[in-house]
């Protein structure tokens, strides 16, 4: 469950603030405390900041504009324009959800009392996630008219459209200003009912402004549908703190003051498994790359006894980087080579056996691994086989007739030679 403080900025920036600690569904988590936003920040840790501003500093409205988001915002200026004094360049517009009404309340408020409300938060350490008007900490109830009295303000929210806080009025002038109550002009009974003199309406007070306003409860009361007074023990702040947790309110941290999204959150579980895996990709990169240092060292070391060595065998030979080539001419020019010229004497000795039998002609040679394909034509059988004896008569190799096709006059034969013994 969500833990939040809720800190109420005061209407100058000398005045002292008030905080409590709430969660999510509202609850108290302990006393609303009164002191410097200093003071305030030791209690923010591992909770989200609510910060409610003076309603008095910002204008609450309602639009009907069939468009949302980013564009809603882009729109509000151009919509609100002619109803303000102020030049839209310098004020700072937020909008909430839209009501089942189809519109969409608005707050109003400039740019210099946004930039001084987050600066003394800012200059206290506090990052707050939300700043709300304190108007929308009075809980909106459809058909009631809920009422608060702080200080000399009265907040008023009529459960439709009206969120605004009155300075200097008493509750019955603030009723009388919405039209909840009859101004006293002389109008029809059926005129008054149109004004809003039924109601129900939902006073939360101090004692003090209970005792005060005990003759205008009793005037109230034979105007009104019902009247409910609630005394307020701890001050209004635990009563604004349990709406705005709750999510009641426009976020002011809109469009240009909106929070940059923050992604190191995301990460923050796995910074210990990637601060492990960084650590063996390190390991193993500074061991392979201390490896190929080190083999290469061996590389250059052999190289260099190899090229002392290859001088003093071949005196004036230049250095080479190829030392497995040049062992292999070495080789090559001393004729210890490992594999034996099978070929080349095969041949020769093919050719003692093609002399011993003059009338035996070759038709084809292939060598391949070893081996030596003959394609042998003969007047007769008698004459290929003279031919395979003598061969094998140096018993160096052995020779196998594989095939006889008759092809004319003549005999056409397929003969294998092959080292003796493989």
């Amino acid at each position: 469950m969500s833990e939040y403080l809720v800190i109420r900025l005061g209407d100058e920036p000398h005045k002292p603030a008030q905080w409590i600690a709430v969660d999510s569904t509202g609850a108290r988590l302990g006393q609303p405390i009164t002191g410097t936003l200093q003071e305030a920040s030791t209690e923010a840790d591992h909770r989200e900041v609510i910060a409610l501003v003076p309603s008095s500093e910002v204008l609450t409205t309602s639009v009907d504009i069939p468009v949302k988001g980013s564009k809603l915002l882009a729109a509000l200026p151009y919509a609100l324009e002619e109803f303000l004094a102020e030049d839209v360049e310098a004020l700072h517009f937020a909008a909430g959800t839209k009501r089942s009404s189809g519109r969409t309340p608005v707050s109003v408020v400039s740019r210099e009392k946004m930039d001084e409300w987050l600066s003394q938060l800012g200059d206290a350490g506090i990052k707050v996630t939300s700043v709300i008007p304190d108007s929308y900490g009075l809980a909106r109830i459809p058909g009631t008219i809920s009422m608060l009295l702080t200080d000399d303000h009265v907040y008023v929210n009529d459960g439709g459209e009206i969120e605004l806080v009155m300075q200097g009025v008493s509750p019955g002038d603030a009723l009388t200003a919405i039209g909840a109550l009859d101004d006293g002009s002389d109008r029809g009974d059926e005129e008054a009912s149109e004004a809003g003199m039924s109601h129900h309406v939902l006073i939360y007070c101090s004692t003090e402004d209970d005792e005060r306003y005990q003759h205008d409860w009793v005037a109230m009361r034979h105007e009104l549908d019902s009247l409910d007074v609630k005394l307020l023990p701890d001050g209004a702040m635990p009563r604004l703190a349990v709406t705005v947790a709750t999510g009641a309110g426009i976020n002011l941290l809109q469009n240009t003051y909106a929070p940059r999204k923050e992604y190191s959150g995301l990460f923050r579980p796995w910074k210990y498994a990637a601060i492990l895996l960084i650590s063996f990709c390190l390991i193993g990169l500074m061991a392979k790359t201390a490896d190929v240092y080190t083999l290469s060292r061996q590389e250059a070391e052999l190289h260099r006894l190899f090229n002392t060595e290859y001088q003093q065998v071949s005196p004036g030979a230049p250095e080479t980087d190829n030392p497995v080539a040049v062992i292999e001419s070495l080789r090559r020019l001393i004729g210890n080579v490992e594999s034996p010229p099978i070929f080349l004497q095969s041949m020769e000795q093919l050719s003692r056996a093609i002399q011993q039998n003059a009338n035996a002609q070759i038709q084809a040679i292939s060598f391949r691994a070893g081996v030596v394909d003959l394609r042998v034509s003969a007047p007769d059988v008698a004459t290929l086989d003279g031919v395979q004896r003598a061969i094998a008569q140096s018993g160096q190799f052995r020779a196998a007739i594989q095939s006889t096709d008759q092809d004319g006059e003549k005999v056409s034969s397929r003969i294998q030679i092959q080292a003796a013994g493989t």
